[in-house]
């Protein structure tokens, strides 16, 4: 046998090899309970209208967050905060800073312009 025939050879055992690993791999991911149906990535894409996607994928990838989310993280910081205050008087100035955040974001929400679902 001849250095090519037995480079041939060797190579011809390696793409069954990889055969028999991607029919395993195709077979395992067969089972699961995901196959067959579109990936939800959970992050809002399909969600966001079209108009907004590129703004905020730019924004998302330079690590800032839309402003209706910075005002609902604070919110939820802020409810946070209250539940664990102990002194009423600390408690109720928080509570009223609560429903300024609460109604900042209704108005801006309001305000938004709305883009066409397509």
């Amino acid at each position: 046998m001849t250095a090519a025939e037995r480079r041939e050879q060797r190579l011809q055992g390696l793409e069954d090899e990889i055969g028999r690993k991607l029919a395993e791999s195709e077979a395992e991911m067969r089972r699961a309970p995901s196959w067959g149906k579109p990936l939800d990535f959970g992050d809002g894409y399909d969600e966001t209208p079209v108009e907004w996607r590129m703004g905020y994928k730019i924004l998302k990838d330079a690590g800032v967050v839309p402003p209706e989310v910075e005002l609902m993280q604070r919110i939820e910081a802020l409810s946070r905060a209250i539940d664990g205050q102990t002194d009423p008087v600390a408690r109720q100035a928080q509570r009223a800073h609560l429903v300024d955040l609460r109604q900042q974001l209704a108005l801006w929400l309001e305000r938004r312009p709305v883009c066409s679902r397509r």
